[in-house]
């Protein structure tokens, strides 16, 4: 059975610089699967040819066992993966409010709206007349996600929800991981601190220089595993 979303040889480049060098990556319906590595490993970038921002080949990226490589970002959204990108990504000119119901353009129906988010994270519900780059970092991620679940995708990829958080904020945004795959979703937890890679997963990819340096069960991998794999030791 194929996986809902898996990658076959992925190459990716910028101009002529080559980003990623044949990433082979499986989710499967229900699974959070998270991938670490060092700054500059190609985490972000394979999220990127995942989501039809970066160029690739076609049958490189398949999602519902079709091929999706190149599919303008939009459409990707429409068939069900949305992404919470690496800083966030906000309309500044939009109130949190306007902000999460761009996700619904999508037109996808499914069980997220505003009132199961203002449930999940009620922060927002008090401040959503404000402008939602006015908010504090935590709280500006609580709307990207929201932003993203309101697109009710199958797949939801998050890119370093936790950079620049206080530890007490990342706990409060992880706390809601449960919530947010209750109901099959699966998650893509791009994330560089490997505890709460390995804490939030099912399996963990490491990533370094572009390559799966290492994969396997997120409570089987040792700590010593993971620092080879990371710094290529």
């Amino acid at each position: 059975m194929a996986a809902l979303l898996e990658t076959r040889g992925l190459v990716a480049h910028y101009g002529d610089a080559q980003a990623l060098f044949g990433i082979d990556f499986a989710l499967d319906a229900g699974e959070v699967v998270a991938i670490i590595g060092a700054n500059g490993a190609g985490k972000s970038t394979f999220l990127k040819a995942v989501t039809g921002l970066v160029k690739v080949a076609p049958d490189s990226v398949r999602y519902e066992d079709r091929p999706i490589g190149g599919v303008p970002p939009g459409r990707i959204v429409r068939l069900g993966v949305a992404m919470v990108p690496e800083g966030r990504r906000l309309f500044p000119s939009l109130s949190v409010e306007e902000n999460l119901k761009m996700g619904a353009a999508a037109g996808r129906s499914g069980p997220w709206t505003l009132q199961r988010l203002y449930a999940m994270f009620p922060i927002l519900e008090k401040k959503r007349a404000q402008p939602a780059t006015s908010l504090s970092g935590g709280q500006q991620q609580m709307v990207a996600i929201g932003r993203a679940l309101m697109s009710n995708p199958a797949v939801l990829l998050c890119d370093e929800l936790s950079l620049g958080l206080a530890p007490i904020v990342i706990k409060e945004i992880y706390d809601a991981m449960p919530a947010i795959t209750a109901e099959g979703m699966s998650v893509v937890v791009v994330e560089q601190d490997v505890g709460v890679a390995q804490r939030v997963s099912r399996r963990v990819y490491c990533f370094q220089e572009g390559r799966v340096s290492l994969h396997g069960a997120s409570e089987e991998l040792t700590r010593e595993r993971i620092s080879a794999a990371y710094f290529g030791l």
